[in-house]
Order: C-alpha cells, then structure tokens, then sequence
C-alpha cells in the first residue's frame, strides 16, 4: 500500500509542475501576444489578453486542486484552499471581462 502511495505522490508532483509550467508558459506567450496587439492597436487587444490570462489560471488552478493529493496537515490543506478559492475568483472575474469585451465587440 505504501508503494502505491509513494507512486501517486510521484505522479501528482510531476503532474502539477506540467500544469504549472503550461500555465505560465500560456499567459507569457498571451502577455506577449497582447504587447504586441497592444503596440499595434488592435481593437481585440483586451479579449485576446484576458481569453490567454483565463486559459492560463485553468492550468494553474488544476495544478492546485492536483497539489491537495499530496497534502499532509490541516495547515497546508487551508493554505491550497486559500489558493483554489483566489484563483477561481480570478478565474470568474476574467471570464466575466471576457463576456463584456465580446458583448462590447458585437455592438
């Protein structure tokens, strides 16, 4: 039993730094993106930005929910919490620009 554990503890570790370096990879490559669309100013500029920003807390938010596999205390598992709860916010804050830019677009 204790050799499965250590094998999921294994996979969750390797499992959440893909998802973590995914994550930031996206919004780099969305932060960029929007630098350029910005210096060239095109109007979807901010849609484009927030859609590569949300895509990016998806992956950093699995990671997150992966990292509660490998907890051990009360104290670790309120601070992944903390963590989950400001990036779904975040998450829904950014899904809710992207809504607004797209209804603002379509006028």
């Amino acid at each position: 039993m204790e050799l499965l554990q250590s094998i999921l503890n294994i996979f969750a570790e390797y499992a959440i730094l893909l998802f973590e370096y995914v994550g930031v990879g996206i919004i780099a490559i969305a932060g960029i993106k929007g630098l350029v669309n910005y210096v060239t100013r095109k109007p979807e500029t901010r849609l484009e930005l927030a859609k590569g920003l949300a895509m990016g807390l998806e992956f950093k938010l699995g990671s997150e929910i992966l990292r509660t596999v490998v907890v051990r205390e009360m104290t670790e598992i309120l601070f992944v919490a903390g963590i989950i709860v400001l990036r779904a916010v975040l998450t829904v804050l950014i899904h809710w620009e992207i809504k607004n830019e797209e209804t603002q677009s379509s006028i």
